[in-house]
């Protein structure tokens, strides 16, 4: 059986992305005392597992993570945090997922926040599909991709980073 899906991103390409991304988010945040990194399970905590990991090692910031549980398929917001959102008050959130496909995700997780007065709200993806039905957009991402609706992405990350992919299908 043949793969029919194209590599659109390797494991060190990955890498480079998500490096890039945690540079970005120093620039972007030098001054603060803390930020506060959540990420939507399951692949937008692990790419905001490996943002922590890069930040801790060139920040002077403190990094708290989160995790965000969100029930996609709800009409309405259906959310587990495994912390207090008391832990974001007054801080900048740095929103974290995979794939950026309709919004919908991405509008969710900002409505976690919606009562929690916050410095400021980023997001970040490693994928931008442009086919928002949400009026949501990124402030990070790590490539934008122009694709058909029929089409699949899928992000692959491992534990080890060994096998790490972005397939288009």
């Amino acid at each position: 059986m043949t793969d029919s899906r194209l590599l659109i991103l390797n494991r060190a390409q990955i890498q480079q992305k998500i490096d890039r991304i945690a540079y970005q988010l120093l620039e972007d945040n030098f001054d603060e005392d803390e930020i506060v990194i959540a990420g939507i399970l399951p692949q937008g905590s692990n790419i905001a597992l490996r943002l922590k990991s890069i930040l801790e090692k060139i920040a002077n910031f403190k990094i708290t993570f989160i995790n965000i549980e969100l029930d996609k398929q709800a009409s309405q917001l259906d959310f587990k945090l495994d912390t207090s959102i008391e832990v974001c008050k007054n801080k900048v959130v740095i929103l974290v997922d995979d794939v950026l496909n309709s919004g919908k995700t991405l509008a969710y997780g900002f409505g976690v926040f919606l009562d929690v007065p916050l410095k400021k709200l980023r997001t970040v993806v490693l994928v931008d599909r442009n086919h928002k039905n949400f009026p949501v957009t990124t402030d990070y991402s790590g490539i934008a991709l122009s694709t058909l609706l029929k089409e699949h992405v899928d992000v692959v990350l491992t534990e080890t980073g060994e096998g790490d992919a972005v397939y288009l299908g």
